[in-house]
């Protein structure tokens, strides 16, 4: 038992790359957590972890052993967890990382769905960010995504797509008049999104059956759908959103951009009855269009 917490309290560790926040994670002192990785690695006779004041990384040796010893944590975990669930409903925490504009929109309806229908799972929202490279290191049991998935050995399972549309702020267009047709675009400002790893690229319109790709003159480029609704807000151009605009005006309203496919990604098929429940119910309550059912025109 002492050698399965010492690989759980690893396992964090190296997930999170900060001793901090995997006790965070796992409700333990920090304190708690550093002696049992030092147990472990006097156990294995091998430094598995190179600290620093800043980061934590995995050594050789501990990234061979992390691949080994987390698969074996989750199974643990998972035998206890049906354990549970003969007696009781599930519970504790349960990390899930969200795109942020698209989670405002569309997930955080169903995530309170869920909370009312398992009150005892904590759910402890974050957001992801699409490089996986900005913000804080991915740590969540699932993670949602929008737009095409990276390689990655992470497993996936496909929620739906997701509809957007184009819009701009009215002062924008009073300024510089609204395009009539999807070419009008190359004479605008647009915003572009890249909702993966690299360039934002070309918009894919469609009407019915037509489909139109449009090498939109991108004036400003992000990675983050809040960061490119503001933008069109404070009149900066016309941006691709889904969802809904508050205060924005749809532009070619009957073009529309997509469909983009939303997964949801978990370290292993083997995961907790918890999280196996939230995808689950996220994959019964997203219509195919990616949106909860109550609000899909």
């Amino acid at each position: 038992m002492r050698r399965l917490h010492g690989m759980e309290s690893f396992a964090e560790v190296a997930k999170a790359h900060s001793f901090s926040r995997a006790a965070a994670a796992l409700g333990v002192p920090t304190s708690t957590l550093s002696r049992h990785v030092a147990e472990l690695e006097r156990a294995v006779g091998l430094r598995l972890l190179n600290r620093s004041t800043r980061r934590v990384e995995l050594t050789e040796a501990g990234r061979l052993y992390f691949e080994r010893c987390r698969h074996i944590v989750a199974q643990a975990e998972i035998a206890h967890e049906e354990l549970r669930e003969q007696l009781e409903t599930p519970s504790g925490p349960l990390r899930v990382q969200l795109p942020a504009a698209y989670a405002l929109d569309a997930l955080l309806p169903a995530l309170v769905a869920f909370g009312g229908r398992y009150p005892d799972i904590r759910l402890q929202l974050g957001v992801a960010d699409p490089d996986g490279a900005d913000r804080e290191p991915d740590t969540g049991d699932v993670s949602i995504r929008l737009g095409e998935l990276p390689d990655s050995s992470r497993v996936a399972r496909r929620l739906g797509t997701v509809q957007a549309g184009l819009y701009a702020s009215p002062a924008y267009l009073a300024a510089r008049g609204a395009p009539a047709a999807p070419a009008d675009l190359d004479n605008h400002d647009c915003i572009g999104l890249r909702l993966s790893a690299g360039a934002a690229g070309p918009w894919l319109l469609q009407r019915g059956e037509e489909r139109c790709r449009v090498p939109a003159a991108q004036r400003y480029g992000v990675n983050d759908a809040c960061m490119a609704r503001q933008l069109a807000a404070l009149g900066a151009g016309i941006a691709a959103l889904g969802g809904e605009a508050d205060g924005l005006v749809r532009v070619l309203p009957d073009w529309s951009l997509g469909p983009v496919a939303v997964h949801a990604l978990t370290e292993t098929r083997l995961i907790p009855a918890k999280t196996r429940r939230l995808i689950d119910f996220l994959a019964q309550h997203l219509d195919p269009t990616g949106l909860p059912a109550a609000r899909a025109a």
